[in-house]
């Protein structure tokens, strides 16, 4: 069933980096909720109690988001923005409205230095404008190589194939790749995973666990995607012997949670490997 939808005008666009972001100088959500809707994502905590258990199932449009941002007074050359930390700027509404479109086009007149976070293909829809940054990232979050995981954790989201097919799309077109394996789900084969994600031309991974709860403001991964995890076995010790498969894979261009989403680290040269 496709999400609700409504639009409404945002009272801002923009949101001071804090917390893992606050290398960042701003946030910038083109949506409120996510029809995605995987069931182990932090930002459903964000969302009002009656909306948490609809997660996935209603987005908001920020429709004056353009605007908001076309009349930005401070500068935002040199900015480093995150897009995005609590939805998914191409879900699916994305592809009629292009809205995440009309703002990277702003960004990039801005002089704006951009991380864009995503698990959609229809990123590469706007390869033109990506090419427009003089420092920009795209993370593409591929979190399993199994198809029956994919289904089990997060059945909304595109096919695994198609991810790695666009993130090779936007690389091949000289636009800097990142792979976040965030959280890492159950593979079935590590070394083969690794090699996947590499293949893409991707130059930066990153990996991490499921989100702890910590505190009253800070979400975290959900009972419902603890239970599918312990039904297929995939605890501690699973997780940390994968994890470490793919860190002496891919090193030294990997990094373990919030580290790895460090602008210096998405922004900068990649490192050799030896």
């Amino acid at each position: 069933m496709p999400p609700e939808i409504d639009q409404y005008d945002a009272g801002q666009i923009l949101t001071p980096g804090a917390g893992y972001l606050r290398e960042y100088d701003y946030s910038l959500n083109p949506y409120v909720g996510c029809a995605f809707g995987c069931s182990y994502c932090y930002a459903a905590f964000f969302a009002p109690p009656a909306k948490q258990q609809t997660w996935g199932g209603w987005v908001r449009v920020k429709r004056n988001a353009e605007a908001k941002l076309s009349r930005v007074r401070r500068s935002l050359d040199g900015k480093t923005m995150y897009m995005s930390s609590a939805t998914d700027p191409y879900q699916p509404i994305e592809r009629r409205l292009q809205l995440t479109r009309s703002l990277l086009s702003v960004l990039a007149e801005k002089g704006a230095r951009l991380v864009v976070q995503t698990r959609s293909p229809l990123v590469a829809r706007d390869i033109d404008l990506l090419q427009r940054f003089e420092q920009v990232c795209v993370n593409f979050s591929v979190t399993t190589d199994s198809e029956a995981v994919r289904r089990a954790f997060e059945p909304r989201n595109p096919p695994i194939a198609d991810r790695l097919q666009a993130a090779q799309e936007v690389a091949d077109a000289g636009i800097p790749v990142a792979i976040t394996m965030t959280p890492l789900l159950p593979i079935d084969d590590p070394a083969q995973f690794a090699g996947s994600v590499a293949d893409t031309g991707a130059s930066r991974f990153v990996v991490e666990s499921f989100t702890p709860t910590v505190g009253h403001f800070r979400g975290g991964t959900g009972e419902e995607a603890r239970a599918v995890a312990s039904r297929l076995g995939w605890d501690c010790a699973a997780y940390q012997a994968a994890r470490d498969a793919l860190i002496n894979a891919l090193a030294p261009n990997i990094r373990q949670g919030a580290a790895g989403f460090s602008p210096d680290y998405l922004l900068s040269s990649p490192a050799r490997r030896s």
